[in-house]
């Protein structure tokens, strides 16, 4: 039985957490939220009075955090991680944050004696649930070799992205798609609107042509063609609009750092801004037609 200190018990982070439970491991689970112990309880889990705790005598430790910040205050903070934890630990950040960060956590684990890989993740709250998510890890070959089974529990696909902080930098470039492809999706559905061309045959037309991609035929934003997705419960999250416009800032960071010029990305981000604004950072990301469908009206 491997023990797993899991730091960070949010819409993600529990489910993750209940699956390894599921999986066999022992679980000492700790977030900041007043609640977290009794949900982690409920999960099968052990709750611990502070990160230093799960994370001490532990085989691994895995986080699932807000941001960079927050993960640099949990590894390197007074009573952090890479104090707390033994000098066999594994170390396994599963946040989404900016490929800088997450290169520094490397080095100063690194520094420590300690394995790390960064395995940020695709696939949502569902994926989290259904433990079908997709992470992409960075790291040497041995610690993705470590980490490999123990993210294997949680997800149904776990793909080695090359050296420290490329999982972050797959997952920021894979957001870019997703987040612009959205858009362009919304816009379709909304000039069909226009145009007289209802939303089920559009779908049942792109869908098998040359226009289909993830955000049409897996989650389109529109009620009707796909029961499953989001747009036939109201746009309940999912995959907040919030949280796709943190994505797509973190891209619009790394692509000036790294000189590269996204322009569709900073058309992309600029929309999921304006709806954010608007107050619907908890609406699902796809909800976004919405607005596009209120600005095409005027």
């Amino acid at each position: 039985m491997t023990t797993i200190g899991f730091i960070g018990l949010g819409n993600m982070g529990l489910p993750m957490a209940a699956n390894l439970v599921k999986a066999g491991h022992l679980v000492r689970a700790f977030d900041v939220a007043p609640d977290a112990a009794v949900k982690a309880k409920e999960a099968g889990a052990t709750p611990a009075p502070s990160a230093a705790d799960a994370s001490e005598g532990a085989d691994a430790v895995i986080t699932m955090l807000p941001a960079g910040k927050h993960a640099r205050e949990v590894y390197l903070g007074i009573g952090g991680v890479l104090k707390a934890a033994g000098p066999k630990t594994l170390l396994i950040d599963c946040s989404t944050i900016d490929v800088k960060t997450a290169r520094e956590l490397h080095g100063a684990a690194a520094a420590a004696g300690r394995l790390m890989a960064d395995a940020p993740v695709s696939g949502g709250v569902a994926g989290a649930q259904g433990a079908t998510l997709t992470f992409m890890v960075g790291g040497s070959e041995t610690a993705f070799a470590a980490a490999e089974p123990i993210l294997g529990a949680m997800g149904k696909a776990v793909i080695h992205a090359g050296g420290p902080g490329n999982g972050q930098a797959a997952k920021i470039c894979n957001n870019l798609i997703l987040g612009s492809s959205m858009i362009a999706v919304c816009e379709a559905f909304v000039l069909a609107e226009r145009l007289g061309l209802p939303a089920d045959k559009l779908f049942a037309i792109s869908s098998k042509s040359s226009g289909q991609c993830w955000s049409l035929t897996s989650y389109c934003p529109v009620p009707g063609p796909l029961p499953a997705s989001p747009a036939n419960r109201d746009y309940r999250p999912g995959f907040t609009a919030a949280m796709m416009l943190k994505d797509l800032r973190l891209a619009m960071g790394s692509a000036a750092e790294a000189g590269a010029e996204i322009q569709l990305t900073a058309a992309a981000t600029a929309l999921y801004e304006a709806f954010v604004n608007a107050g619907e950072g908890g609406t699902d990301f796809s909800g976004i037609v919405r607005m596009l469908r209120a600005s095409t009206s005027h």
